[in-house]
């Protein structure tokens, strides 16, 4: 019988504890039948939710499309470490700062159209165009979508790079091309079918954030009507008792709506014509067009222009964020502004409590995430392992405003609503999955012949943790505390609901000036939302990096020992899942 670490029942409560009591609180919510009555009375009700069902089927179809395409363009192994090496900077973009560059790119007195207004539109004052808060959805589809790309690029990446997965997969486009499949469809066929299932978590984040996200709808989304997710936000934070109840009745309704779609997409993906699809054959080629076929494929990258397309509209974002931030007198349809202004860097100077609130809940988050998250691989069992993986990743496929519900309550009972230890402890639980999600594939991929080795030399475990495991897996867990570092920062619900209004981070004050129509102070805040995330992304890149030891000019090269005598090399393996 394998020997239970006491160390590993500590761990489990740590986290088991406020995820169970925070999922319970927001339990008893669901049991309210009047509120349920006054949510099916609500005229707003039916149309919200339809409306919150078009946006986030819709954003989550075409970011998972444009991930599957993106990916059947950049089918060899060199490609796809280019490609997951370039998206660093995308991924630490948050949703929100996106959604308000992209609101100053294409509102009717927005970039684009001064850039166009002399040559094409001779407008001479902003028209009264719905590109913003459209009632359509379609600037919350776009930011949704744009955002989500990076992210699922990166999770399928992970899984493609490990080195059992890649060689698999080019020995079979390989025997695929001699049967006579173009490269396109032979990935379509072989490598997408395998890589699916593989994203079904990924996926059904995506999902039940597109369906429930209030901040981006906040700032970019329609507002008469506005999708669910903003109705039950505007709901929860009503002194009425019987308005508040309304809105936790709409929270599980938009849980409902997520469990329907990811079922409906389950039962899709099982389909047999999905089953036909795949094992249908192409047109005979001849010998010749597959020889062909194959040297081009092989000769030289595929053509990256969707990549730089992609990057080139958030550069776009991010530029106008950063200019908007110092626009003082712009009269349309002007193209530069009349005159710059410092004035919304010197408020931002001036609010460094709330700079130094941001860091010190991210890092303080991330740094107590990674932490439980390494000890908890170190010395949980794999069957704890296995059933906590359900319990950890919550938080992903909730809908926010539930789970902001389950922590407010969870505050509110032990006495933590308003404290900075309670939005600590929100951040942290938020922080959790994704760097568990960051980390878990490096660890689970650790080759067990470095610790046999370090055994055979008379080291101890943790002499091997420490001198050799850690030391190799730098990559994977800098990576790990970026991404929890990325998450806190772009907390809102959360710090919103258990702060009481009492701790401001760059997201509470971004959006909050996002809805208040103060667009120079709203850009620098949203600017600096984006920097902060960056610059400990680079420095975990920095830190990631593998050491290279040179050799003196013209000295022979070593012979190398038997692979069979030697573990593989896991610092070049390991570098290539960081975000």
């Amino acid at each position: 019988m394998q020997r239970i670490h006491p160390a590993a029942a500590l761990l489990l409560g740590l986290v088991a504890v406020p995820l169970l009591w925070s999922l319970g609180q927001a339990g008893w919510v669901a049991w309210d039948a009047e509120a349920w009555h006054a949510l099916w009375l609500e005229r707003q009700t039916l149309s919200a939710l339809g409306l919150s069902l078009w946006t986030g089927l819709a954003s989550a179809a075409l970011a998972t499309l444009a991930c599957a395409w993106l990916l059947s363009r950049t089918a060899t192994l060199t490609q796809q470490q280019r490609l997951q090496r370039h998206q660093t900077w995308l991924l630490a973009v948050p949703h929100a700062a996106f959604a308000m560059g992209l609101v100053l790119l294409i509102a009717p007195s927005g970039w684009l159209l001064r850039l166009l207004s002399p040559w094409a539109t001779g407008l001479a004052a902003p028209p009264p165009w719905p590109t913003t808060q459209d009632p359509w959805g379609l600037g919350l589809i776009a930011v949704l979508t744009l955002k989500e790309i990076p992210f699922l690029l990166w999770s399928a990446s992970s899984h493609l790079l490990r080195p059992e997965v890649a060689q698999r997969l080019q020995r079979e486009l390989q025997l695929a091309s001699t049967l006579g499949y173009a490269q396109q469809a032979a990935w379509w066929r072989i490598v997408w079918p395998q890589l699916l299932p593989r994203l079904a978590a990924p996926l059904l984040a995506v999902l039940a954030y597109s369906l429930t996200v209030v901040d981006v709808a906040l700032v970019i989304g329609p507002a008469s009507p506005p999708t669910l997710a903003v109705l039950c936000w505007q709901w929860l934070q009503d002194a009425d008792v019987v308005q508040n109840a309304k809105g936790g009745a709409a929270a599980w309704a938009l849980a409902g709506l997520v469990l329907l779609c990811a079922a409906v997409a389950w039962a899709l993906l099982h389909a047999a014509v999905w089953r036909r699809w795949r094992s249908s054959g192409v047109p005979p080629q001849t010998q010749t067009q597959t020889a062909q076929r194959t040297a081009k494929s092989l000769a030289g990258p595929s053509p990256q222009w969707p990549l730089m397309l992609l990057a080139g509209i958030y550069g776009a974002v991010l530029l106008a964020l950063l200019l908007g931030s110092f626009i003082g007198s712009w009269p349309f349809p002007q193209l530069l502004p009349a005159r710059w202004s410092m004035a919304a860097w010197a408020t931002v100077w001036d609010s460094t409590g709330t700079v130094w609130t941001t860091l010190w809940l991210a890092a303080g988050s991330a740094a107590c995430a990674l932490l439980w998250v390494v000890a908890w691989l170190e010395l949980a069992p794999a069957p704890w392992h296995a059933r906590m993986q359900t319990l950890a990743y919550a938080p992903l496929v909730l809908p926010g405003l539930l789970w902001a519900i389950g922590l407010h309550r969870l505050a509110l009972a032990w006495g933590l609503d308003g404290s900075a230890s309670g939005v600590w402890l929100a951040h942290t639980l938020a922080c959790l999955p994704y760097v568990l999600l960051s980390t878990v594939g490096a660890y689970s991929g650790f080759d067990t012949r470095w610790w046999q080795l370090a055994a055979s030399l008379g080291q101890t475990r943790w002499q091997f943790v420490l001198r050799v495991k850690w030391p190799l897996l730098r990559a994977s867990l800098a990576a790990g505390f970026a991404v929890g570092f990325a998450v806190s920062v772009a907390q809102y619900l959360p710090t919103l609901y258990i702060g009481a209004g009492r701790l401001a981070t760059v997201t509470t004050e971004a959006v909050g000036l996002a809805a208040g129509g103060q667009r120079k102070l709203m850009a620098a805040f949203a600017w600096l939302q984006w920097l902060l995330p960056v610059l400990v992304y680079m420095v975990a890149a920095r830190l990631g990096r593998g050491r290279r030891f040179g050799r003196p000019p013209g000295a022979p090269t070593p012979p190398s020992s038997p692979p069979s005598h030697r573990p593989p090399s896991q610092a070049s393996r390991l570098g290539t899942i960081q975000p």
